[in-house]
């Protein structure tokens, strides 16, 4: 058994994977304000009060971790979404006493993709993951493109918009202050003028029973339009690029499914490439993050 581990911008996610790339079991939750403030430790912590739990049920051998940013030789080098640079977060883990693997997030949902889920069979893909920030990956004949610094494909620093709005990257106009999912939320929230413990299950319901009768009927469509023209624009981009056969989704987006992959195809207008969501789900990043 090995323990993979889903760090996100908003969450953390532990999970036992079998040799089969199948959750066994797994525990996760959303990062408060006040552990934000100290999110390194609160972090380490949570890992290691749960990792031992884990590791007195199972035989584990090995944990790997998913990070939103670049990572080499156990140390964070950078993650714009936590806030974190050159942080040794292995030699942090040292007592749980197991050898530790760190893999960009989006690369690992893709292996898992690639593994087990959508994108497998084809040799030349990409995917995406929606949630916070944008992350990507791509294979070209089987094999995933990685940078010789252990970044390349940040498809979220894509510039779709010339003189748009800053990114915490430093750049203007980047491909995720428009098409995450994190801002079609809030973009959605703010047009309603709803506050922020507005989950996002309330806002895929009033998505999906947005009717022309209804009094938002026309806020609701222009936030969703927009969403799906400037998500639409990055990924004819990358189609443009890679070429790929399938272009996979991943991240919170997968939730949102049924209100927006239909639209989001039509837009793309490409019969020629497939348009799918992880078939792993926000699960991805943990079984990725193992192999």
């Amino acid at each position: 058994m090995k323990i993979g581990i889903d760090l996100g911008g908003s969450h953390i996610a532990i999970g036992v994977v079998d040799n089969d790339g199948r959750i066994v079991e797994k525990i996760e939750k959303r990062l408060t304000g006040k552990e934000k403030k100290n999110l390194t430790k609160s972090i380490v912590d949570y890992i290691i009060e749960n990792v031992k739990q884990f590791k007195d049920k199972y035989k584990i051998t090995k944990m790997g971790m998913a990070i939103p940013g670049r990572a080499k030789e156990g140390v964070i080098l950078s993650s714009g979404n936590l806030g974190i640079e050159n942080y040794p977060i292995v030699e942090k883990l040292q007592e749980l006493e197991l050898p530790i693997q760190i893999r960009n997030d989006a690369k690992s949902a893709a292996l898992a993709e690639k593994s087990y889920g959508c994108l497998k069979g084809y040799n030349q893909s990409i995917f995406l993951t929606l949630g916070t920030g944008i992350g990507g990956a791509a294979f070209v004949d089987n094999k995933l493109l990685i940078g010789s610094n252990n970044a390349g494909c940040e498809f979220g620093h894509m510039v779709i918009k010339e003189n748009g709005i800053p990114c915490h990257c430093g750049r203007n106009g980047c491909f995720e202050r428009y098409a995450s999912m994190k801002v079609f939320k809030n973009n959605l929230r703010k047009a309603l003028k709803v506050d922020e413990t507005t989950r996002g299950q309330e806002l895929f319901e009033i998505i999906r029973k947005n009717k022309p009768e209804n009094k938002n009927y026309q806020i609701v469509e222009e936030v969703v339009s927009e969403f799906i023209e400037d998500l639409s624009t990055g990924i004819l981009n990358l189609i443009r690029i890679f070429e790929p056969e399938i272009v996979g989704i991943g991240g919170s987006f997968v939730y949102f499914e049924e209100v927006l992959l239909p639209r989001l195809r039509e837009k793309i207008n490409r019969e020629d490439i497939k348009i799918q969501t992880a078939i792993l789900g926000n699960d991805a990043g943990i079984i990725g993050a193992v192999l």
